[in-house]
């Protein structure tokens, strides 16, 4: 696997997580993420030397092509400036110079060959590893965009989780009292004065009774005494 591939792979697996799954899942989604976090933050870390150096090398690359280019300028220059001077030199009868110059002509068409080869050959790894470059930072535009994801939502669970372990708190406080009933204590003890008041209500009634009966002995008194008063009354007739 070459490093370009290494580096796909590991920006693949990492724009892959499913945060959502993480938060659902994990025991404790909160620790859960900021390891994540973490080892997001490394990986992108890694992915931005390893891409700086492909773009490095991608750069030479570029550097080079560019010297070649100026090279075979400068050897065609080279070659039209060698045959010019053998033309001159055997026009004017001069023809062993006038050789000698054709031949360094050739000898810089030569060269100025080598080196259009030397740009023809790299123009197509220039322009893969120009894709595999623009490939590379928007993989890892993507990676940041998901470690930005990743923090919000830590965020948003951190709130959650405080929400959550204040309702339990309170939940957990209204279970120690009788939810369902928060007067049941004051009903009792209301019941408990009712049962005393009906008590004294007893007594009243029972106290009641015996003064009626006190008077009823009385008025039964009051009767034998007027039976007496008339049968005095007809033994004096």
């Amino acid at each position: 696997m070459t490093k370009k591939q290494s580096i796909f792979g590991r920006i693949g697996q990492l724009v892959k997580a499913n945060i959502n799954d993480v938060i659902d899942n994990a025991e404790d989604p909160e620790k859960m993420l900021a390891q994540m976090e973490r080892d997001y933050k490394n990986s992108i870390a890694d992915a931005e030397g390893s891409i700086a150096e492909t773009i490095g090398n991608l750069r030479l690359m570029e550097d080079d092509h560019e010297s070649d280019r100026q090279a075979v300028e400068e050897w065609g220059t080279k070659a039209r400036n060698a045959s010019a001077k053998a033309d001159q030199l055997r026009e004017s009868g001069n023809t062993a110079e006038a050789d000698r110059f054709d031949n360094l002509a050739k000898v810089a068409l030569g060269k100025q060959i080598g080196f259009e080869k030397e740009m023809k050959d790299a123009e197509p790894v220039i322009a893969s590893q120009n894709e595999v470059v623009e490939k590379l930072k928007q993989s890892l535009t993507t990676m940041k965009s998901k470690l930005a994801e990743l923090q919000s939502k830590r965020s948003s669970l951190a709130a959650r989780q405080k929400t959550a372990q204040a309702q339990k708190q309170v939940t957990e406080a209204l279970g120690s009292i009788d939810v369902m009933d928060p007067l049941s204590e004051v009903s009792r003890f209301e019941e408990k004065v009712r049962r005393e008041e009906a008590k004294v209500r007893g007594q009243q009634e029972i106290a009641m009774s015996s003064l009626d009966n006190q008077f009823e002995d009385l008025d039964s008194l009051g009767d034998e005494a007027e039976i007496e008063a008339r049968m005095a009354a007809l033994k004096a007739r």
